[in-house]
């Protein structure tokens, strides 16, 4: 195989066929094709597109790249949610042990934050001792007993998606639509499924910016799924605005403490219940009751203990993870906040640390921002519309002015 002539076949835009994508992922994964002529294809394919062919080909290829789960026959129904990346999108955290109060499995294999969205596994290593790398063995153990398991990509899981994961975050292909049905997909696959629901974001702080590419998008890795034996449904959703008022890790994490214990804000615990209710046996009204009345906060505590964290460290995770500046900004003037830039506090978010600018930062947990004003909502004058964690009084400066745009009040 010449790399060189595949890149150039899909720079003008040719069909690459089912063995070409084998034979340049199974490269790729085995390390003989470099990060530089994988950045090159995307990049292609970012500009070019795949056909639907092509994009089963990709998804099927990097699912066959290693490993996938087996259980026992008499084993319930397994589901699993995934969200295509949005600003404070903090839902798995939620649902994740919420559907596993259920009668179901939820075998839920996350990844790392990519581009100005957070990532679910960075989230729960906020959490002191929580690991998201458990071995097949440790995590099927983990599902009988518990329901539920949360990991990262083992080692034999998808490696081909882990690689081209992290060079997607890093090279500007991370919005490429088959690039995402194929990273989605593969990793949902390889879970061996029999429910998946897809949170399909579009909005200024989602990869797809109209709710006609996110509707084509859940098309694309319905269709797919469809194909191979998974019962699919998807919710569309907007991320012009954060989701719910946090951005950042563990101040992600004390928001989902506080849905968990019956709180929180309204849109998210909305989304959480509207996603949950796609998947499940039980009833969204069964689902809100679960979190009123301590199953699921139990759930999420078993789950904690289950993989190392630390379950008292939960209630106080702000103040284990505490930036040493917290700088609230002040409405400039009174009246109704009419737009929340999501993206701007996202790429915000990221400048402060709390995101990768390269494959192989480390991720700050104490940074990012709190109390973010939502769309609609009366503000005073000199009254805080969010508060700034920072680690430094430089990083701070760095992100005040695009923040101070990013709220518009008329």
């Amino acid at each position: 195989m010449h790399v060189p002539s595949l890149i150039e076949k899909k720079r003008e835009g040719v069909e690459l066929t089912a063995p070409e994508i084998a034979a340049l992922i199974d490269g790729f994964t085995r390390g003989d094709i470099p990060d530089y002529q994988m950045s090159a294809w995307a990049m292609a394919v970012f500009f070019r597109g795949m056909t639907a062919v092509e994009t089963q080909h990709l998804t099927k290829t990097m699912m066959q790249s290693g490993r996938t789960l087996a259980y026992p026959a008499s084993s319930p129904p397994k589901v699993d949610k995934h969200s295509t990346g949005g600003v404070g999108d903090k839902v798995s955290l939620v649902l994740a042990p919420l559907l596993a109060c259920d009668d179901v499995w939820v075998p839920m294999i996350s990844g790392r934050g990519l581009g100005i969205t957070g990532g679910t596994l960075d989230k729960l290593e906020s959490i002191p001792g929580f690991n998201v790398n458990l071995d097949e063995r440790t995590a099927l153990a983990q599902l009988e007993r518990i329901g539920v398991f949360m990991i990262g990509q083992t080692a034999d899981i998808c490696p081909a998606d882990k690689r081209l994961y992290a060079l997607r975050d890093v090279t500007g292909t991370v919005p490429s639509q088959p690039l995402i049905v194929a990273s989605i997909m593969s990793k949902k696959l390889a879970e061996n499924l029999d429910r998946l629901v897809l949170d399909v974001k579009f909005g200024r702080g989602a990869f797809m910016k109209t709710r006609a590419e996110a509707e084509e998008l859940a098309t694309s890795m319905t269709d797919v799924g469809k194909l191979m034996g998974v019962q699919m449904s998807h919710l569309l959703s907007p991320m012009d605005e954060p989701l719910g008022r946090t951005v950042g890790n563990a101040l992600e994490v004390a928001e989902c403490v506080e849905i968990l214990q019956g709180g929180g804000p309204d849109d998210l615990v909305a989304l959480i219940l509207d996603l949950g209710a796609q998947v499940s046996n039980a009833s969204r009204a069964q689902f809100w009751q679960w979190l009123r009345d301590g199953t699921a906060w139990e759930k999420f505590v078993q789950l904690v203990e289950a993989q190392g964290g630390d379950a008292g460290a939960l209630e106080k995770i702000g103040s284990r993870h505490r930036a040493p500046i917290s700088h609230p900004l002040l409405a400039p003037k009174s009246g109704t906040l009419r737009s929340v830039d999501a993206e701007a506090i996202g790429r915000a978010s990221v400048q402060l640390g709390g995101g990768r600018q390269k494959a192989n930062d480390n991720v700050d947990f104490a940074v990012g921002f709190s109390g973010v004003g939502k769309i609609g909502q009366p503000v005073v004058r000199n009254e805080p519309i969010c508060v700034v964690h920072a680690r430094s009084q430089a990083s701070l400066a760095s992100v005040l002015a695009q923040i101070e745009q990013a709220f518009v009040i008329d």
